[in-house]
This record gives structure tokens, C-alpha cells and sequence, in this order.
């Protein structure tokens, strides 16, 4: 069971622009917001749920639900109208088979770092889909042939989503039940997280980036799912930006995705398998 924290009052407020793209913040900063997402005025810290207001005496989920629902339908329609993730989906559903990756973590990670452009090219020189260093993606099974570099590789989305996936199987495994560190060493490192005690790094880009992924993450999943899950850390907020863009340039993290410290080389060769060439 993956453990994370959602704020007591979870909103997630946006709008599409004329491109396509998605702006999404926790909170409304102007008249063109909307309300794509509304969480729960008051959760038990157990289940994410108040238990007075959203369960009956025989244990059923009421009308709590049905309103999350209707709150969440907008991210979720945007998700299943949008072309470029339409694109991509097929290719997602056999990764989240393959690697046991959940649809929906696959979908908000990839939303925040590259907004799901298959070209995208960070800073860092990070590439595809999900941002993956060249290096890395060499441990899960991309390799350079006569035809193509390992970067040009990684600008195929089956080819990206693959190696994208093995290696947050291995971050799974290696942070297991604390879906927050499997994020933050997605975007900082493993071995910054370690570096700082198994905890979020002090990095302001890291500590939004893991907001943002969860609380699309969050909006994304199915209420009757989210209510199973734990929440690690009450006291933890929501930030007061989530802004997303789909279809467009802005690309996420890879603070120091390209560094692996020795347990993760071990789980990264057990994980590699085949080649994805």
C-alpha cells in the first residue's frame, strides 16, 4: 500500500487555454479558473475519509463520493480527451501490466514532467515522456544501435513509457509504502534522498514537483481507491501553485536523475531484463 498526504481541504482549480494546455493550481488565482478537483473538507487521518459524513452504518461509501466525483471529472475528461496522452495510452495500460506500475501514477508523473511531449528536452538533458537521463535509461535496457542514439530512442514513447516505468518499479521497491520518496527520488535522486535521512530533499523544485504529481495523482484516482489509502503525515499542505502543462514545452525535473548510488545498480540490473532496442 502506497502511503501519502493530501491536504484536509484539496482543490485542484484550472483552465485550458487556446493551445490545449493545462493550468492547474491549488487554489484560484483568476476569473478563468475552475474547479477541476475538490478533496475532502475534513479526512480521517487513517482513511482519508470523514467518517460521519461519507460512510453509512452498514460501511457504504453516500452522496461523498458522488460529489468527489463529479469535482474530479474535469481533470479526468481532460486526460481522456486530450490527443497527446489519447496518443499514449495504449502504451501506458502495457507498462502499468508490465512493471506493475499503477495507469494513473504513470499518467500524473508524466503530465509534470513533460507535459506529454514525446520530444521534450530538459536542461539537464533529460529526454521523452518521462525525462529519462541517457545513462539511466542505459541500465533498463535502451541501448545505441546503427540506427539511433540512446537519446533518439528515448523520444519513442513505447521505447520512453518502458524504461519510464522499470525504473519506478525500482524506486517502488526500493522506498516501499511512501509513494512521496518514490517522486522525489525521481526527480532529485536516490541518492539525495538517502543523503537526507529517506526524506524529501530541502529542494524547492523537488518538494513542488512531489506535490504536483501527487495531487494529480490524487485527482486522478477513483474516490472508493484513494480511501484505502494512509496518509503518512497530516501536517504536511498542499502548495499554493500546481501549475501543469499538457502539450506544451515546460519540462520537469532530473535534478540529479542521472546519478545511481549502489543499491539502486543492484535493483537496476535485476529490473533491466531485455533490451527495449
Amino acid at each position: 500500500m502506497f502511503f501519502f498526504s493530501t491536504a484536509a481541504q484539496a482543490e485542484l482549480w484550472g483552465y485550458i487555454d487556446e493551445k490545449g494546455v493545462a493550468h492547474l493550481a491549488a487554489e484560484r488565482l483568476d476569473a478563468r479558473y475552475e474547479m477541476f478537483y475538490r478533496g475532502n473538507d475534513s479526512s480521517d487521518s487513517k482513511t482519508g475519509f470523514d467518517s460521519d459524513k461519507d460512510l453509512d452504518s452498514k460501511g457504504g461509501v453516500m452522496s461523498r463520493s458522488a460529489s468527489l466525483a463529479k469535482s474530479n471529472s474535469k481533470i479526468q475528461t481532460y486526460f481522456e480527451i486530450s490527443p497527446n496522452v489519447k496518443s499514449v495510452k495504449h502504451h501506458l495500460r502495457d507498462a502499468s501490466r508490465t512493471h506493475q506500475v499503477d495507469f494513473e501514477l504513470l499518467q500524473a508523473l508524466i503530465a509534470a514532467e513533460s507535459g506529454f511531449d514525446p520530444q521534450a528536452v530538459s536542461p539537464k538533458g533529460a529526454v521523452g515522456l518521462m525525462q529519462l537521463m541517457p545513462d539511466t535509461a542505459k541500465r533498463f535496457g535502451v541501448q545505441a544501435d546503427k540506427q539511433k542514439t540512446v537519446v533518439q530512442k528515448l523520444t519513442d514513447p513505447k521505447i520512453n513509457i518502458n524504461a519510464g516505468a522499470k525504473y519506478l518499479r525500482v524506486l517502488l521497491q526500493m522506498f516501499p509504502g511512501n509513494l512521496e520518496l518514490v517522486l522525489a527520488a525521481y526527480n532529485a535522486g536516490e541518492g539525495a534522498v538517502v543523503k537526507y535521512g529517506n526524506k524529501i530533499p530541502p529542494y524547492k523544485e523537488t518538494q513542488n514537483y512531489v506535490k504536483t504529481v501527487m495531487q494529480t495523482y490524487t485527482a486522478l484516482k477513483p474516490p472508493l481507491f484513494l480511501a484505502a489509502l494512509t496518509q503518512s503525515d497530516s501536517t504536511r499542505t498542499t502548495p499554493t501553485r500546481v501549475k501543469m502543462e499538457i502539450g506544451g514545452a515546460t519540462v520537469g525535473g532530473a535534478v540529479g536523475r542521472g546519478n545511481m548510488i549502489a543499491p539502486l545498480q543492484i535493483y537496476s540490473n535485476q529490473a533491466a531484463g531485455t533490451s527495449l532496442n
